[in-house]
């Protein structure tokens, strides 16, 4: 069991890294500045939770500014830690869908909050906001999945 957590932890931790490196090279390409719904997610998530985010002003949106990628990065270590309990599963599946699948529950688990929480509603994206959501999450299940081959292939 404890194999299977470090597995998928360093599984999760590569495909947030695929994750965060396409969505800054669509930044940097399409020069769009970066997402502010993760520090929302996490100062709404203090608020329902009844936690207040200490400090003021600049202070207090320096520590959202440091939670908001920390949270994603739990998040995307967590569906990596998932998926290694399911690795029999997920590393039989062609690598396209499981990179699909993967990348579907990462950006369910992220979207997902982020409706609940009232900052977006998926409904209301043009196709260029879902490729911008679609295409990174597709590369943390691909970096996910190849992660969690290497292990089962040693």
């Amino acid at each position: 069991m404890f194999r299977s957590l470090i597995k998928g932890m360093t599984a999760g931790a590569a495909g947030t890294t695929a994750l965060n490196a396409a969505s800054y090279l669509d930044m940097a390409v399409r020069g769009r500045p970066a997402s502010s719904l993760p520090q929302q997610a996490v100062a709404a998530m203090a608020e329902r939770f009844g936690y207040e985010i200490p400090g003021e002003g600049e202070e207090r949106e320096n520590r959202l500014n440091g939670l908001g990628p920390l949270a994603g990065i739990a998040t995307g270590v967590g569906i990596g830690v998932a998926a290694a309990l399911f690795a029999p599963v997920v590393t039989r599946l062609p690598v396209g869908a499981a990179s699909v699948l993967l990348g579907g529950a990462a950006m369910l688990a992220t979207d997902g909050s982020m409706q609940q929480l009232g900052l977006a509603d998926p409904k209301t994206w043009s196709a260029t906001d879902w490729l911008s959501d679609a295409v990174p999450h597709v590369a943390y299940g691909a970096a996910t999945v190849a992660t969690l081959r290497r292990f089962a292939n040693r």
